[in-house]
Parts: C-alpha cells; structure tokens; sequence
C-alpha cells in the first residue's frame, strides 16, 4: 500500500511541471530529490564528524570511507533553498551537480545539468526546492534516507506510469520484479540485468537481502544499459541506496556488445525489451551465445534467452521477463530453440502473468526460470533437489487486482507474490511450511516427455488444467437455459451483421 507521503509529495511536483513532457520532467524532479538525498546524507555524517575529536569534518577521504558523498558548500541543500528564488537558481543548480560530480568520481557523468536551460521555467526549479524543503522534513537519521529513496522510486514509478508504453520501456513494474526477487532469492553471489533501465531489479534485491537479515555487501552488482539517459538514472537510483556497482553503457546495446563477455553470475534478473525486429541479428548469426540454435533475425527474444543462459554461473538461475508468444512461436526456429533449451535442462520453470500488469500496454508477459544445472544448486542456504527431467508451470493470469485509482493497470499482492514464490521454492526442495503438490488450476510439474506431446510448447495452462468451478448458487437447468438463450441471441446478432455487411458491399458494387 502506497504510503501518503509520496503520493502527497508527487502530485504537488507533478502539478508544477505545467505543459512539460514528463519524459523531461522526470530527470528535473529526480534530480533535485538527489541532491535533498545527498545532502541529508553528508549533514548527517558531519554532525557525527564535528562531534568526533579524532575525524577530520573538512575531509573528503573521511565521507569516501563511510560511503557518503562529499558535497560542495555551493552543492548543499540549505545554500539552494536560500536562493531558490534568485533568477539564476537553476545555473545554480547546474553548477552543484557539476561539483557533486567533481568531488565523487562514481558520480561522474551521471547526474542532469538541465537547470539553466532557457526554455525551463525559473518558476518549477523554485517550487520544487521549496517542495522538498517544506514537505520532504528530515532530521539526519537512517529513516530519512529509506524515506527519500521510497519517494525516489515511487516518483520514477509514476513518471512510467504517465508515459505510458514509452515509459514502460524503462520501468519494471514493481509487482513482476517482486515476483522475480522473490523467486530467485539473491542474498550472496553476482546479480547481473544485462537490460537494466533504472536498476529497478538491484534496488529490490537490495531489499529483499535487508528483509532476510544479510548483508547487501554479500552481492556484487552488474549491469548494462543502451539508453544514456536511463543508465544515468539507474547509477543515481542506485546511488540512493549506497549500492555501488558495475553499470556499463554503450549504445549498440548488450546483445552487439557484451560488457561482461567473460562473466558468468549466480543470479540474473532481467526485462529485455520485447519481440524487437532491428538487433543486427544477421551479423551475429555464429555467436558462440547461441548454444541451443540461432535466433531469428526478426526477432531477438530467444537471442535474450540465449544471452542470459551463457552468463550462468555453474550453478547460476535466471528469471527473464518476455512476451507470451515466447512460449509458444514455432516461426524461423523459435519451436527448435525452445525444444533444444528444453531437452538440455535450461528452462526450471514458466509462469504465465495476468493481463494490464505494464504501464500503456495489454500485452501479456510470462516469466521464464532458466538454471544452469538443474541437478545441484544453492537457496537461501539449502541444497535443491535434483530437478533435471522436469518443468514446473505456474498459470498465474487470474492473479491481480486493479491498482487503486486506474482503471487500466493492474497489481499482484504480497500475498499473491508470496504463492508465486513459494510454490516454486517447495518443488525445488527447499524447506517449506507445506511440500509441493499440484494444484489443479494454478500450478503442475510436467516431464519432459509430456512436453514434447504437446511439441514443447510451454504456456502452463496447457499442463496446469482446469481448477475447481466455483458454485454459483444457480440450478443447472436454469444455467443451461439461460445460457442457450444467450447463445442464441448471439447467432441472430451475427446473422443480422452478416446481412448488414452484405446490403453494404451490394450498395458499393
């Protein structure tokens, strides 16, 4: 449940951006809540500095050792809001990302000089100062900085949201990567998103290690991005959470050029864009990626998949967002592809997600589970079970309720998330509070050999089945009766239409 602070705080920020694009206004706003981060952050630590004898409170290197940023006189918050109305306060702004970034090389390049701009309204720049000033209270403790970094991310999530697909592109909802975290469990090894957008997937495993009582220093982060506005937010959204890790940029992209070819990581977690037709597949056609068959020029979902699998750890897994048409496409050597992953253990399991759950679009999505070795493995401190052989598929799509407030996009519940995860954690054989069982409806594990029945086609309600009918209270002979009758309202509709359409094309000829 979203708490009132943040939507209270985007909604006066929202209002102010007037006729600006929130695909422009998203890096002004986040890059002022930033600064408020950074600077609550460094006035904390030098209290406690100024209160120490033996630290040095003028000294950058001391802020490096505690993993705060160094900031600038002409950089902190209170020098800002005491000139948020002067007529340069966005060349002042400028100059404080320039010498944030000059006194904190993992900053460097990253943070948005667009203040000064003459086309940006003196008048947005102040109120939002003022906003986080006022609204945004903090006193230098811990909670501040979990505080900041929830509105953060709450604001990027509604930035996507009034983008729509556009911004979709960026953002993983935050359900599907709660879906994916929880699944996979990241608590020690390397995490790696070769299509990172914001870092949504880091910022959650973070979390979920928090959560579980481990240590975010347990993982090591990976990451790569094409879009350079996006990869700037990912390293300042990361920043946020004091994760540092290795995001790299180019703008070929990860398929063309891997930033990490000789990596291989326990965990990865990603969203590639879906069914893309222009990724120099032709080029690309003798990868040494491409272990279980070619990918289709047209489209690089199975080039993703195929990605994602070469950069397993030996006993590394994978949760990979895609397209339902992922499970079942047989064009250009999809089925061939699909069949090959299947029959050499790299697919653990499949989960079919309702509809509405991406900002701006209706496209449905399905999670595939990738393992390296499928017989051995680690979670959460526990050996799994040997797997090899099997499939689990979890039906998910009735899953969902509306988020409170829109009509077109939907929402998974903790409670929701929680069956997801746990059904999968109990096959695999880890302890749980109930074992594995088939649930008719939801959830089966399927041999290999069932699956080539079905020409290793993979949408789980295909091998989940039907679950129990719920009683509605209605006699059968008034159900089967009315249920005619609808039926045959619909023939006459048709044959109605069928005639419409005819007299038309007669009055054309």
């Amino acid at each position: 449940m979203t708490r009132q602070i943040e939507k209270t705080l985007f909604a006066a920020a929202d209002k102010m951006r007037g006729k600006m694009d929130p695909g422009e206004y998203k890096y002004v706003a986040l890059g002022l809540l930033f600064l408020r981060y950074v600077s609550a952050a460094f006035e904390a630590k030098r209290a406690e500095f100024l209160a120490d004898d033996l630290a040095d409170a003028d000294d950058p290197e001391e802020y490096a050792a505690e993993n705060v940023f160094w900031v600038p006189e002409i950089a902190r918050w209170d020098h800002l809001a005491a000139h948020a109305k002067a007529a340069d306060i966005g060349v002042q702004v400028d100059n404080a990302m320039r010498e944030i970034e000059r006194s904190n090389d993992t900053l460097k390049d990253a943070l948005p000089k667009v203040y000064g701009r003459a086309e940006l309204s003196r008048d947005i720049v102040s109120g939002l100062i003022e906003l986080f000033t006022n609204d945004l209270t903090l006193d230098g403790s811990n909670h501040d900085f979990d505080l900041i970094g929830r509105v953060y991310e709450y604001f990027i999530g509604e930035f996507a949201s009034n983008e729509g697909k556009r911004g979709g592109e960026f953002y993983t909802p935050k359900s599907i990567v709660s879906v994916l975290v929880e699944m996979l469990e990241p608590v020690s090894g390397r995490v790696y998103d070769p299509c990172c957008g914001t870092g949504g997937f880091f910022v959650q495993s973070e979390k979920f290690i928090r959560a579980h009582q481990g240590r975010v220093d347990d993982i090591a982060v990976y990451g790569q991005e094409s879009n350079p506005t996006t990869y700037k937010l990912a390293r300042v959204n990361l920043a946020m959470r004091r994760i540092f890790g290795n995001i790299a940029w180019n703008h070929e992209g990860t398929l063309v050029r891997d930033a990490f070819p000789d990596e291989r990581f326990e965990f990865i977690l990603a969203n590639p864009p879906f069914n893309v037709s222009e990724w120099e597949g032709e080029r690309l056609r003798e990868d040494i990626r491409w272990k279980f068959g070619t990918p289709p020029v047209g489209n690089a979902n199975f080039a993703w998949l195929s990605h994602i699998h070469h950069h397993l750890s030996a006993n590394g897994i994978a949760g990979v967002v895609l397209a339902n048409g992922s499970m079942s496409s047989m064009q250009s050597g999809e089925g061939d592809i699909r069949r090959a992953m299947v029959q050499q253990g790299a697919v653990d399991a499949m989960v079919a997600l309702p509809t509405q759950l991406f900002f701006g679009t209706q496209i449905p999505a399905c999670l595939w589970i990738l393992a390296r070795d499928k017989s051995n493995g680690h979670a959460a401190g526990h050996k799994l079970r040997d797997r090899r052989g099997e499939v689990l598929f979890i039906d998910a799509r009735k899953m969902g309720a509306l988020v409170p407030g829109s009509r077109k996009q939907k929402e998974l519940s903790p409670d929701e998330i929680g069956k997801i995860a746990d059904t999968y954690h109990a096959w695999r054989g880890e302890p749980t509070d109930l074992p594995y069982e088939d649930e008719p409806g939801f959830c089966a594990s399927v041999g290999v050999a069932d699956i080539e029945k079905h020409g290793f086609v993979l949408t789980p309600g295909r091998y989940v089945g039907a679950g129990a009918a719920e009683e509605d209270g209605e006699p059968f002979e008034e159900k089967f009766d009315r249920l005619l009758g609808e039926l045959r309202g619909h023939f006459a509709e048709g044959r109605r239409l069928e005639a419409e359409i005819e007299k038309r094309l007669g009055a054309l000829g």
